[in-house]
């Protein structure tokens, strides 16, 4: 039996985010006859044990802790001096833990929240062999600037991880910029292909669209996404301005841009035309998918863009920024003529081109087929959680585990 301990910053059944459901996902598909997995995360929540099993993985929890607390919470004292603290206090709970349980590897998610209390774990325990999974998503210039008064164990971070796994082609560039010369594999976040393409019952999608006040001829466009500058909602909002009455907007997701955002759309014109529909449940976004027409997000940075696979598997075709992560799947029929299309491709910060793609597809529903079945299938023959988990086994987790670090 081998043994990793996991760093992440938040783990289920609160603050989840897509790097914790990405764990979740791949640990739940690994044998734990074969890889035990155990965690040290932040609690927040005093209502949630110390120590519990979750899934395939033991987690152990640490940090300020309020009861019932809510999102809003963290942002407050103490629970804010939680992410600082983790970079210390997590790397002192893995060496206890480690006199216990004799790890065979350690697993940072994110390096700019948890490489820090691993390789300083790493640099203490050299001989554990130390694994650094990049998800970051947000401009890459913002978290170095971030991470500066950490500098020299961020720079270790990378230089000492004996592999480091990216979700996209562009974090593993990264990797190399920071002064990596280990085994780097990208292997990509997954999506549950069944789930996002299995069709509802036509009551069902009905009752969605009455519920958002869809009437015959409408067609909304939708973006899963939290409200964040990085997302360029802001930029569909402006769009929306140059194309006609009949195209809505419908925003699923919360965050600190959401009064800017509304403010925005009335400044424009369209406020009567954009739906913010706040935080929708996991399980109802395929419904919400299928309900509407065209799926969007203009972003500024994207580590990989989970949201747009999931628009291909259900069906949807996609506009879309090609920042990041997005250009590993993301191609559109001018800008990547090598390449079988998948999508429309937009500069950042262009409602022009955003409202130019809206049209296109409007106007050709035979290429929106052709291109909407091409990216169903590459989100089945590569972006299924099943096949993400095997390949995290088979090229990460134990070329890990065979070596001594």
């Amino acid at each position: 039996m081998k043994r990793i301990l996991i760093f992440s910053l938040a783990y289920y059944p609160k603050y989840v985010g897509g790097a914790e459901l990405a764990i979740k996902e791949i640990i739940d598909r690994i044998d734990p006859q074969e890889i035990e997995f155990h965690m040290v995360t932040l609690r927040f929540d005093s209502s949630l044990p110390k120590i519990e099993q979750v899934g395939n993985v033991l987690v152990h929890r640490i940090g300020f802790a309020r009861a019932n607390s809510s999102i809003e919470d963290l942002s407050s004292y103490p629970l804010r001096l939680n992410k600082h603290l983790f970079q210390f206090l997590a790397a002192w709970k893995a060496l206890s833990l480690h006199r216990t349980h004799q790890y065979n590897g350690i697993w940072a998610v994110m390096a700019h929240s948890s490489g820090i209390p691993a390789v300083i774990f790493k640099l203490l325990r050299p001989t554990v062999p130390y694994l650094l999974t990049l998800q970051e998503g947000d401009r890459l210039e913002k978290i170095e600037r971030m991470m500066v008064p950490l500098w020299p164990l961020f720079t270790r971070a990378f230089t000492r991880a004996d592999v480091i796994q990216a979700i996209s082609t562009f974090l593993g560039r990264w990797a190399r910029r920071r002064d990596f010369k280990g085994h780097l594999e990208v292997v990509p976040n997954g999506v549950d292909v069944a789930r996002f393409s299995h069709k509802e019952m036509p009551a069902v999608i009905d009752e969605i669209k009455d519920k958002l006040g869809k009437r015959m001829g409408d067609v909304f466009l939708i973006t899963t996404s939290r409200l964040v500058r990085k997302n360029g909602i802001d930029v569909v909002i402006e769009a929306l301005a140059l194309l006609p009455e009949h195209v809505k907007f419908i925003v699923a997701g919360i965050g600190p841009d959401d009064l800017s955002l509304k403010r925005l759309a009335r400044e424009r014109g369209v406020a009567d035309r954009v739906r913010f529909l706040g935080e929708i449940q996991s399980a109802d976004i395929p419904k919400y998918l299928q309900a509407s027409d065209i799926f969007i997000r203009s972003s500024r940075s994207e580590g990989m863009g989970n949201s747009f696979v999931e628009a291909f598997a259900a069906g949807l075709p996609v506009i879309g920024t090609q920042e990041g992560g997005i250009a590993d799947f993301l191609f559109d029929e001018k800008r990547n003529p090598d390449k079988p299309v998948t999508g429309w491709a937009v500069d950042v910060d262009s409602p022009e081109q955003v409202a130019h793609a809206v049209k296109d597809i409007m106007e050709n529903p035979e290429k929106v087929r052709a291109v909407v079945a091409t990216a169903r299938a590459l989100a089945a023959g590569k972006y299924d959680w099943s096949i993400v988990a095997n390949d995290m086994r088979n090229k990460v987790f134990l070329p890990l585990l065979n070596m001594r670090g």
